[in-house]
């Protein structure tokens, strides 16, 4: 992936394993996640808004094992782990009815040796758990937490969501629009997506009066 792109990444921002964005935004828990060696309790919770490369991380994790990846809603009273390592991603949408299910699996993670890496919009505090002991063994979790962009994060997302589209914006488009917008990954990806479509509708080049027009839209 790296090779195909032909932009300069702003300063701050470095690749990691599997192309990876790093910045001061989410250096703390791409750290975290590339050294379970460094978990307490081998477990970790990996928390940050939608889009801030939760799932990136995790799978960055699952190469580095051999590793299960599950979604919490997809949980039932029945799964059995077929690996030493185990991914429950979205543990904030956690069923009811799968609570007890988890409960039991963290515990057996826990008696077996094994890794447990959990991601969440929220912290675990923030969980809605009704289960008390699965609620307590949660907020024992040593947390990641993965903040919202900083300038340089926010430009390179944009420049890769870009490439992902097989755009060629003008080089400094990313650094004019990233003080412009909201600092999130939603917004980051909504400008994007924006210009893209308008692109597309007008016949035009992506560029800075283009971008400009759609910043002046409060929708």
């Amino acid at each position: 992936m790296a090779q195909q792109l032909s932009f300069d990444w702003p300063n701050g921002v470095a690749l990691g394993p599997d192309d990876f964005f790093v910045s001061t935004a989410n250096a703390t828990a791409f750290g975290m996640v590339t050294d379970p060696d460094r978990w307490p309790l081998r477990k970790l919770v990996v928390a940050g808004p939608m889009g801030c490369g939760k799932s990136h991380l995790a799978r960055i994790f699952a190469g580095g094992q051999r590793t299960q990846i599950i979604a919490a809603a997809d949980l039932t009273a029945d799964f059995q782990p077929t690996a030493a390592a185990l991914v429950v991603e979205d543990m904030d949408r956690l069923p009811q009815t799968a609570q007890e299910a988890m409960f039991h699996l963290h515990n057996h993670l826990q008696h077996s040796g094994g890794l447990l890496l959990m991601t969440a919009r929220q912290t675990p505090g923030h969980w809605p758990l009704t289960l008390p002991d699965l609620a307590s063994r949660m907020q024992g979790s040593a947390v990641a937490q993965v903040a919202d962009p900083d300038d340089a994060l926010l430009q390179a997302v944009m420049m890769k969501l870009f490439a992902d589209r097989q755009l060629l914006p003008p080089p400094d488009l990313a650094a004019y629009l990233a003080p412009r917008i909201e600092r999130s990954f939603a917004a980051a990806a909504a400008i994007v997506a924006a210009l893209d479509s308008a692109a597309l509708a007008s016949g035009h080049k992506i560029n800075h009066r283009l971008a400009a027009r759609l910043l002046d839209k409060p929708d």
